[in-house]
């Protein structure tokens, strides 16, 4: 009986190693590398095995905005719809990206909802050093390709943070 009772337990123990969250996902705030202002609060999440983003909250626009600049569909955009009429607020706008290890994400895209581009996406967890990351930092990397793109740095949060961004 005792048997049983350890090989349950490390069972357990066991399963809940294997379900565990990657550092990637959680609740994140964009901040823009030009100007240190927050933009966004997000929510990064992992379905069927690909890697998804989406808006919570946006600083200085009404929440209810639309991405009219998008166009109406994108190859591979994981939601039904026109895309241009749809909320910047609660749309998956990072989708599609696939683990190449434990908190670093790429493959996939990034639909920027203000000018309607769509970028390759990789996305790198950085756990806080003291050093060159303070805090728990998301690397978002959007690309045109050969390389060639930008990366913003974004801040680890709360649910109730990355939601009441305004």
């Amino acid at each position: 009986m005792k048997k049983f009772t350890v090989l349950l337990l490390l069972a357990l123990v066991l399963t809940g190693y294997c379900l565990a969250l990657d550092p990637a996902e959680g609740f994140w705030i964009s901040v823009d590398e030009k100007t240190g202002k927050t933009t966004a609060g997000w929510e990064i999440f992992v379905q069927n095995g690909k890697l998804f983003g989406r808006i919570c909250a946006v600083a200085d626009h009404p929440q209810d905005v639309k991405a009219s600049n998008c166009n109406a569909s994108y190859k591979g955009f994981p939601t039904p719809g026109k895309v241009n009429e749809m909320t910047v607020v609660g749309t998956t706008w990072i989708f599609g990206l696939t683990m190449r290890e434990a908190g670093k994400w790429r493959g996939g895209n990034v639909i920027d909802p203000d000018s309607g581009k769509m970028y390759k996406a990789e996305v790198t967890f950085h756990p806080a050093d003291g050093k060159r990351y303070k805090t728990d930092t998301l690397e978002m990397r959007g690309e045109i390709g050969l390389g060639i793109g930008r990366s913003q740095y974004w801040q680890k949060s709360t649910r109730e943070k990355a939601s009441s961004i305004r």
